[in-house]
């Protein structure tokens, strides 16, 4: 195993490279191939509810309520993990222990079935803390592996690659999908479920390209002791204390935790929503009978409409960096929070497979864009300090905690209402409510 100095080519690309292996995970499992697959097995068994423990819940509702608790785990570990990071010696060993975890758990996801719900959810709960709990050691790893001038570039090139990877994968795994004979396999619920297969031992397997360059960690020999598990909550609070003295980072917080409680959790829905309350086929159309005509029809529309996100999205990243340059980023956020409490309002009377295209391109423009701004946004507002990590720890811990709060408020909606409508129009409100927290901001925060 090669030691290579700090700021080495190899070092930084090997790095970068995780993210060509993890991103897979986010965009099949967590966007595509699964919700698709999730939402047929159910339409196959003729019902929409799972019973668990002896309680009836609606299957999107479920889904909704196993992610909100997965990320609520990854919420109150990430401080615990955070501090173990910056401390402990062998960090390799904590990401590898994460990225194997959640790869296993995606090929758990071949054996997802309806008789045996309690472990088929496990898998997933597991795939997603594996997922967002390696990230923190891998993030983590950038100051140690690359300079100050270095780390934009390499951070972007890691994002670069994680998203042609992942697009590659997926594009395989659709064609599988698809074109199920053609690749010699029984059928498009085989191909899905040989895809959740795919992603686990792509993740895997070029992890370790990643293992290979990367140094151990801080060599801290020091037994960890409750003090260094404590430390990443100490540098929360600490956080906390100095916003109190930073009246537009305070508000803008607020703003954020709002408006991107909203956004993940239509991210996150999005591919169940369009599964469940699009009617993918006309009922007086002779060419679609049967249950595998009119599943082909849909599971390609909404295929259509995963690529269309995908591809619009650069565009839309592009097109919002330039107008927070022309006019700034909270005007540039303002309009952003407007334009997608609109979407909530179409979504809500959309039904027909064209109207969810339009919704996927529209997503596509704003969905990207109004992350990276936001982050940026944060980036600007922060106090002279060296300590950025901490409040970049504070803001990711913001956000999973709206993750969890948007998803539970709408598992709960969906089920109390019996509709993922009514769930999506509240949801809006999140965004009328950042936009008017958004008008707090001081003018001349940015100035």
């Amino acid at each position: 195993m090669p030691i290579l100095p700090k700021g080495h080519p190899k070092l930084l690309n090997a790095w970068a490279f995780y993210d060509w292996a993890n991103s897979v995970y986010s965009l099949v499992i967590a966007s595509a191939v699964f919700p698709i697959f999730y939402k047929i097995i159910f339409k196959e068994s003729g019902r929409n509810y799972v019973t668990i423990f002896g309680m009836q819940c609606k299957d999107t509702a479920m889904i909704s309520f196993v992610t909100a608790f997965a990320f609520l785990i990854v919420a109150l570990f990430s401080p615990i993990l955070s501090g173990i990071a910056d401390y402990v010696g062998n960090k390799k060993s904590f990401l590898r222990f994460f990225c194997y975890m959640g790869a296993i758990s995606c090929i758990g996801l071949y054996w997802f079935n309806l008789d045996n719900l309690f472990i088929s959810y496990t898998f997933y709960f597991f795939g997603l803390i594996g997922f967002w709990s390696s990230l923190v050691f891998y993030n983590s790893y950038l100051p140690d592996i690359a300079f100050p001038d270095q780390q934009d570039r390499v951070s972007a090139r890691g994002f670069s690659l994680g998203y042609f990877g992942s697009t590659l994968l997926l594009l395989l795994n659709l064609a599988m999908v698809m074109f199920p004979k053609t690749f010699g396999i029984d059928g498009a619920e085989e191909a899905m479920r040989i895809s959740f297969i795919s992603v686990g031992l792509w993740w895997i397997g070029f992890s370790h390209i990643t293992y290979y360059y990367l140094p151990k960690g801080n060599q801290n020999k020091q037994p960890i002791t409750k003090a260094v598990i404590m430390n990443g909550f100490n540098e929360l609070r600490k956080v906390w204390q100095q916003l109190q003295e930073n009246l537009a980072l305070k508000r803008y917080l607020y703003s954020y935790f709002v408006f991107i409680m909203a956004v993940q959790t239509v991210m996150l829905i999005a591919t169940y929503f369009g599964s469940t309350e699009i009617i993918w086929k006309n009922p007086d159309d002779p060419t679609l009978q049967g249950l595998d005509k009119i599943f082909q029809v849909e599971k390609t529309g909404l295929i259509i409409c995963i690529l269309l996100i995908q591809l619009i999205a650069i565009v839309g990243a592009f097109i919002t960096s330039r107008a927070s340059e022309k006019f700034g980023n909270i005007k540039t956020l303002l309009f952003l929070n407007a334009f997608w409490a609109i979407l909530c309002v179409f979504a809500y009377s959309m039904k027909v497979p064209n109207d969810f295209y339009i919704m996927a391109g529209l997503v596509g423009l704003v969905m990207g864009g109004i992350q990276s701004l936001a982050r940026s946004t944060y980036s600007k507002l922060l106090p002279e300090t060296e300590d950025t990590a901490s409040f970049f720890s504070f803001y990711d811990v913001t956000e999973k905690i709206g993750i969890v709060i948007g998803m539970s408020i709408y598992g709960i909606i969906d089920q109390v209402t019996g509709s993922m409508r009514n769930s999506i129009v509240f949801l809006g409100v999140f965004f009328v409510i950042g936009f008017f927290l958004l008008l707090r901001v001081p003018k001349k925060a940015l100035s």
